[in-house]
């Protein structure tokens, strides 16, 4: 298993979950960016620079990912299309996508994107939370423990 990362819009606290876990169980992980980014020196921990543009990150990931890898998203259509190659997607927040669920996520993500563009105000997501961290940390051993049965 490889865990990518789509770093650009990624919590700080939560690459440094990534970092000790990359550490810990001798896992690669690979942040993609638009633009630079400090990394640990490590044989385990990665970055991958991709040339500004809309979803060219998304686009590198989707195409470098295999069934069974675990990428790190909050990008609902970026974790619908590495589903479909049998990866597996976690958002920063620790929720896990699955093929069960990521339908009803996409048609939410398009309503309101359809309110936000017709003027309705629908607040901003909320600050990421210890109770955040600590799901996505758990549920990040969770799956690292899963994959090295």
């Amino acid at each position: 298993m490889n865990i990518w990362v789509d770093a650009d819009a990624c919590p700080v606290v939560i690459k440094e979950i990534l970092f000790r876990a990359a550490e810990r169980t001798a896992t690669t992980v690979t942040l993609v960016a638009n633009q630079p980014l400090r990394v640990p020196k490590s044989p385990f921990i990665k970055f991958l620079q991709v040339t500004p543009g809309f979803d060219v990150a998304d686009n590198e990931i989707v195409k470098r990912t295999a069934a069974g890898d675990l990428v790190i998203t909050a990008d609902i259509p970026l974790a619908a299309e590495v589903i479909d190659k049998g990866s597996i997607a976690l958002n920063p927040r620790g929720e896990l996508y699955t093929k069960d669920n990521i339908k009803v996520r996409l048609n939410m993500r398009d309503f309101m994107d359809t309110l936000r563009s017709s003027g309705i105000d629908t607040g901003g997501t909320p600050a990421l939370s210890q109770s955040d961290r600590q799901q996505f940390a758990n549920n990040l051993d969770k799956l690292l423990a899963q994959h090295k049965k």
